[in-house]
């Protein structure tokens, strides 16, 4: 299964040696990766982060911006871990890996992915601080990342 939702921490160093064994033996020359963590806030430090989402809706969404991928830059293979449920700062949020025959092509995938991850996902995010709760708006410029990808 390369699209994990689940609430378990993951190890990203023995996800990504599992995916990289799997890409070696499908004809990849390049495997890129990206784990994201749950980022403390600078001015009001994060209690912690809940992550909601829509079981079966989510996991949907993912595959075909996966599959997108996939097709856009003839991949050998790519892999996207997500997190919900409570996490706390520094806990480990995401994961993208991506293998293709050319690094070109690995990077740039992996860089879509989280981009979508990032705006299109369906994840519902909440901070936590001593202050109170607030829900996570999306940013003009994760937004206008997404652009270059059209």
């Amino acid at each position: 299964m390369d699209v994990l939702i689940q609430s378990e921490v993951f190890d990203a160093g023995a996800e990504l040696n599992r995916f990289s064994q799997r890409a070696a033996h499908s004809g990849a020359g390049a495997v890129v990766s990206f784990s994201g963590l749950v980022r403390d806030l600078a001015d009001n430090p994060l209690s912690h982060m809940e992550i909601e989402h829509y079981p079966g809706m989510t996991e949907r969404a993912i595959e075909a911006i996966r599959a997108e991928a996939i097709t856009r830059w003839s991949l050998s293979g790519a892999l996207v871990i997500h997190r919900h449920g409570r996490l706390a700062a520094g806990d480990p949020i995401m994961m993208v890996a991506t293998a293709a025959p050319h690094r070109v092509d690995a990077f740039a995938a992996a860089e879509f992915l989280m981009d979508y991850l990032k705006s299109r996902a369906p994840f519902w995010k909440k901070e936590v601080t001593a202050q109170g709760a607030s829900w996570v708006d999306s940013k003009a410029e994760d937004e206008a990342a997404l652009d270059r990808w059209d």
